[in-house]
């Protein structure tokens, strides 16, 4: 007996056809850039709960960030003081406050975007992401947050948060006030560049599919960054950050270097927008072609 040959029916052969198209529509997904934000507030922005749930979230997230690091900073700063082999040592607080980045962005992103930092908000605003009204209630949270945290840790440990500098950023003996802004400029820059690139509109149609991809290049930006940063000012790049162990720990040498870390960090978050929004995506190269393409008139 001859056998039969089952031919692939019209059907089968279409939804084959499908999937390969479908394939091929993810690799080459479309996106298109929002439009710019308000420059002072969206319409109806004030009237909305999203605004003022997105602004409770990162008051939240900034708090259990500032809260987990300093602890993390103190208690490595107590056990190292008994033996210098003991405690998490400069590679364990940076996974601290890389990982708690990861998993707080991961958590609100969906929410206010994650920023957990001023710096951030701040070059999302440059970058015109965002209106000024929700920028100013973003950042008052984040400030609100970090030194509710820092006294959070302070209630918990008092007498080593007291005793071990509070977790205050502060210059390093042998480093100048030069140095330090330095410093902050370049390790905030790296941050705010990777947040721009992780959630590039481009790049988020294409990744998509995995999602998990946004915060984790955001968590190891900060990561590596500490590892840098660590010996030259305690690494700030966050003015959230700074402000609330500053408040609580209220010592002289943290307030005399404050500035650093509120003028590094913005100064290099808002580099950071200009170079992604005007040469990475060509914002300056596309207005020149638009302004050199318009007709002359004799």
């Amino acid at each position: 007996m001859q056998q039969q040959q089952h031919k692939p029916t019209t059907a089968t052969m279409s939804t084959k056809e499908e999937e390969i198209m479908a394939s091929e529509k993810a690799k080459k997904a479309p996106y298109a850039d929002p439009p710019p934000a308000e420059l002072l507030v969206e319409h109806g922005e004030l009237r909305r709960w999203s605004l003022y749930r997105a602004a409770i979230a990162e008051f939240v997230a900034t708090l259990l960030f500032v809260y987990v690091a300093i602890a993390t900073v103190i208690g490595y700063k107590s056990q190292s003081q008994s033996s210098p082999c003991t405690g998490v040592g400069f590679l364990g607080v940076a996974w601290a406050f890389g990982g708690m980045i990861f998993v707080l962005v991961y958590s609100i992103a969906g929410v206010s975007g994650g920023h957990i930092n001023p710096a951030v908000t701040f070059g999302l605003l440059v970058a015109r992401k965002l209106s000024l009204v929700r920028a100013a209630l973003y950042i008052a949270a984040q400030c609100l947050g970090a030194i509710c945290g820092a006294g959070i840790a302070k209630g918990i440990m008092k007498h080593p948060y007291n005793s071990l500098g509070g977790g205050a950023n502060e210059v390093a003996p042998g480093y100048s006030t030069g140095a330090a802004l330095g410093a902050e400029i370049v390790g905030t820059f790296v941050l705010v560049y990777t947040v721009f690139a992780a959630t590039d509109p481009k790049r988020t149609a294409r990744d998509s599919f995995v999602p998990v991809l946004v915060p984790l290049p955001i968590g190891f930006a900060v990561f590596v960054v500490h590892l840098a940063t660590i010996p030259i000012t305690g690494t700030g790049i966050n003015p959230a950050r700074s402000l609330g162990p500053a408040v609580i720990y209220n010592q002289h040498k943290a307030w005399h270097d404050h500035w650093i870390f509120w003028v590094g960090p913005l100064l290099g978050a808002a580099l950071a927008a200009i170079y992604h929004k005007y040469i990475l995506r060509g914002v300056a190269l596309k207005a020149l072609g638009s302004f050199t393409s318009l007709p002359t008139t004799s």
